[in-house]
């Protein structure tokens, strides 16, 4: 499997959540294809003027808990400068809602720079540099009738991670530590990580190539990703267990994130990615949206996902009360 497609691959509470507010006739986590938004909102620092009014817009996203809420987001920011919404987020499977996309069956979604340029564009190393990446992916997919807008600071990636007496006992800050430790204390280094991961060319076993790490078979334990971020929490089962950089977990678990500095893992950071045809009838949607994406970063996207994975709360009010705060939009009730 591709590298990127892992993101699709994710098993949330939200997704329990939300079946639970479709069996109520409830939409708004998008499990209704093409549902309409049908949130009072009007404009607040985006949106003035309904620079989107009488335009009918469909947007999309994958089914995990960042991506929807992304999802949500984009969505709430078109309804306020004027447009007709349709929600169709929460599809199953990078390639499922990136076809929407570019068939114009919708009409954009919050994408991973990593995964436009690995999976969809079909390139096997990332570009280190983040602008450089973008800039690659922006240019490279026009040919297929996408549009990518600028880039946010969220950069939802691979990381390894570990509890606060293991980070104080170990005194690990990079995956350089890591490998040093493999080598002189082989014991210290057990890892909790997805089953997936640990046969990935751009998981574990590339990780290890890079950085020279040495573990053992033994001392890799295979398991979902929700019960890795409570056995990196309690330390026993595991001394490391592997994360996603903007996972809520991270901060509600006390988790401490080690630093790639070699850049092996791709950039993954979030930005629009937009039929083309709908970015040339509607250019105004760069300008919504810019100022949205610029305010996204990995502690915005924590505490986001953190409402719904650890709090239970809905993906859709997460965003439109975020988007209230922030001041980009408005409650019209």
């Amino acid at each position: 499997m591709t590298a990127g497609a892992r993101r699709w691959r994710r098993t949330v509470p939200a997704a329990a959540g939300c079946l639970l507010l479709a069996a109520a006739g409830l939409s708004g986590c998008g499990l209704v294809s093409g549902s309409p938004m049908s949130d009072d909102v009007r404009p607040g620092t985006v949106g003035r003027g309904l620079p989107l009014k009488g335009a009918e817009l469909t947007v999309t996203s994958k089914e995990f808990t960042e991506n929807i809420i992304l999802g949500q987001i984009m969505g709430l920011a078109f309804k306020a400068a004027g447009a007709t919404v349709v929600d169709k987020t929460n599809i199953q499977g990078t390639i499922g809602a990136r076809e929407a996309v570019k068939s114009g069956t919708a009409d954009g979604m919050y994408e991973y720079t990593g995964t436009g340029w690995i999976t969809h564009l079909g390139h096997e190393k990332p570009i280190v540099d983040p602008q450089k990446q973008w800039e690659a992916v922006r240019d490279g997919d026009r040919a297929n009738g996408v549009e990518w807008l600028p880039q946010s600071k969220l950069n939802n990636t691979y990381a390894l991670a570990l509890n606060p007496e293991h980070h104080k006992q170990l005194g690990t800050e990079t995956l350089s530590d890591v490998a040093e430790l493999s080598h002189k204390n082989p014991g210290a280094v057990t890892l909790c990580a997805e089953a997936e991961f640990s046969a990935r060319n751009d998981g574990l076993p590339g990780m290890a190539k890079a950085y020279g790490m040495d573990i053992p078979a033994g001392n890799i334990k295979k398991m979902t990703s929700g019960v890795v971020y409570t056995q990196a929490a309690e330390g026993r089962a595991c001394t490391f267990g592997e994360v996603y950089t903007t996972d809520g977990r991270i901060k509600a678990m006390g988790l401490h994130v080690l630093k790639d500095d070699k850049h092996f893992f791709p950039n993954y950071n979030a930005a629009p990615e937009m039929n083309a045809a709908t970015m040339k009838k509607y250019p105004q949607i760069a300008d919504i949206l810019a100022p949205i994406t610029k305010a996204l970063d990995n502690a915005v996207a924590q505490s986001l996902n953190a409402k719904v994975d650890v709090d239970g709360q809905d993906p859709h009010e997460v965003a439109k009360n975020w988007m209230i705060e922030k001041g980009f939009i408005e409650d019209g009730g």
